[in-house]
């Protein structure tokens, strides 16, 4: 394989995006033709001044391209499923704590090229959201069908247990506030902080219980903080 994607190299590519070229055949299991568009998707905006475009266009292709062939796939292997339960099922496929775990174990985190000295990037969502922009860039360079070919075989497939999905309730706050109920306890999320960190907004919200702060979560929006402080909280209860 390394000596067919090396006759077909163009002599005018550099010897980074010659590396790059062999780690993203590893990855998407083929041999990209537009190298440009992959190094886009890799390229988070609070890369150093060097850098004047960021993945956040093709992010958004990807997840459009990624929500339609998730909703076609599910379609098709749940066929007496109820719309309810199709529109959950996917959700829980493409959020971004899935897309973030799955991209980890791609090995994106190590393509991905952010701001390294902004420590709150690497425990954030960014490589999920790589891997969208991956999912924009291969649909442009590769067409419709192998899109939906490299999403089901080297996504889904590789990295989706959908049983297990199927059975797990990964909506900590619908967790903890089922918990409250129960234990007749009052629980409010309340906005913590608000903070500028690098390029982008970090929000911290607190769970409080019975009108006390139990425990707080951070993340890039006050939803995504909302299920780690929920996340934190189920733990310290042991539930």
């Amino acid at each position: 394989m390394r000596r067919l994607i090396n006759r077909i190299l163009k002599p005018s590519l550099s010897s980074s995006d010659k590396q790059l070229l062999l780690q993203l055949e590893h990855v998407v299991g083929f041999t990209p033709v537009h190298i440009e568009y992959y190094r886009l998707a890799l390229m988070h905006r609070s890369k150093p001044e060097e850098v004047t475009s960021s993945n956040e266009r093709l992010e958004f292709l990807g997840d459009a391209i990624l929500g339609a062939i998730i909703a076609e796939y599910l379609f098709k292997k749940y066929p007496y499923q109820p719309e309810g339960y199709l529109t959950e099922l996917r959700s829980r496929i493409v959020r971004r704590e899935t897309m973030n775990n799955v991209a980890l174990r791609m090995g994106l985190n190590k393509l991905v090229q952010y701001n390294q000295n902004d420590k709150g990037l690497s425990r954030s969502h960014i490589f999920g959201n790589a891997l969208e922009a991956l999912i924009g860039a291969v649909y442009l360079d590769q067409g419709f069908e192998n899109t939906r070919k490299f999403i089901l075989n080297q996504i889904v497939r590789a990295y989706i247990d959908l049983d297990t999905m199927e059975s797990t309730d990964t909506n900590y706050k619908n967790q903890l506030l089922s918990w409250a109920q129960r234990s007749g306890k009052v629980l409010v999320f309340e906005s913590v902080d608000e903070k500028t960190e690098g390029t982008r907004r970090l929000f911290t919200v607190g769970v409080m219980i019975d009108g006390e702060l139990y425990t707080t979560g951070t993340g890039y929006n006050k939803k995504d903080a909302g299920q780690v402080a929920a996340r934190s909280a189920l733990e310290k209860l042991g539930i």
